[in-house]
């Protein structure tokens, strides 16, 4: 169920927006969650990321539109973020925090379903699993498709992605069974790889985007399964 968060200090615009939200739902068969919230503080307060979209306001009284979207960008890389504003210029600064799209208004539900049909396109696209990780005191949502691959040592549990690297307290087991279903294949007991960041195979060592990790004996022939199906081709 795709959650949209409103953020509209405006409470006529805010109900309108909402009507649209769930009337596009009615006509597509899509169930949403819809949730209010009267000023850019009120939804950067104690974020946590959970939403699908956000539909924001830019002209608000106590956090402008824009500074929320670059607070919340911070903890949150994967939320779809479309602007409602009666000014386009702000159009090309919704851009620098990689905003889907903006609203002029008074906004019409022609206007919002053009929106939501391209939001929930990208969300089919984007449908890869999605985990909180501890990053100091906040939990950040991480794509499965960000992850390089996991790594246990020690009873430690570290994801590696291109640009982070988290460390929690789990298993191995724990992190395959929450991607169970995605592509990812173990190398050997201490390793979780990311199919589609491998670079090349070797006899005793696989390379996950220039990570040189070795292979067990027995996991070896079980990887190269998994790697094969997932490029479709006999290895």
């Amino acid at each position: 169920m795709p959650r949209i968060a409103i953020v509209e200090d405006d409470p006529v615009c805010a109900r309108q927006l909402q009507g649209y939200a769930q009337r596009y739902g009615r006509e597509t068969g899509t169930e949403l969650q819809t949730t209010l919230f009267p000023d850019g503080l009120d939804v950067v307060e104690n974020y946590r990321p959970i939403w699908d979209l956000i539909l924001m306001d830019i002209e608000m009284p106590n956090l402008d539109g824009m500074e929320a979207a670059r607070r919340i960008r911070q903890q949150d890389n994967e939320v779809i973020l479309v602007f409602v504003t009666s000014m386009a210029q702000y159009a090309v600064e919704g851009y620098r925090v990689n905003a889907l799209d903006y609203l002029l208004k008074p906004v019409t539900y022609a206007q919002l379903k053009m929106s939501m049909d391209r939001v929930m396109a990208l969300l089919r696209r984007n449908q890869s699993r999605s985990l909180l990780l501890p990053q100091g005191d906040r939990l950040i949502k991480v794509s499965s498709g960000d992850i390089l691959y996991a790594e246990v040592q020690n009873h430690a549990l570290s994801v590696v992605t291109p640009t982070v690297t988290y460390h929690l307290r789990a298993t191995l087991s724990d992190l395959e069974r929450q991607l169970e279903g995605a592509s990812f294949a173990r190398c050997n007991q201490h390793y979780l790889v990311n199919l589609q960041y491998v670079t090349s195979v070797g006899r005793e060592s696989v390379n996950v985007s220039g990570h040189e990790l070795p292979f067990s004996r027995p996991r070896r022939k079980p990887f190269l399964q998994a790697y094969s199906e997932y490029l479709g081709v006999e290895l």
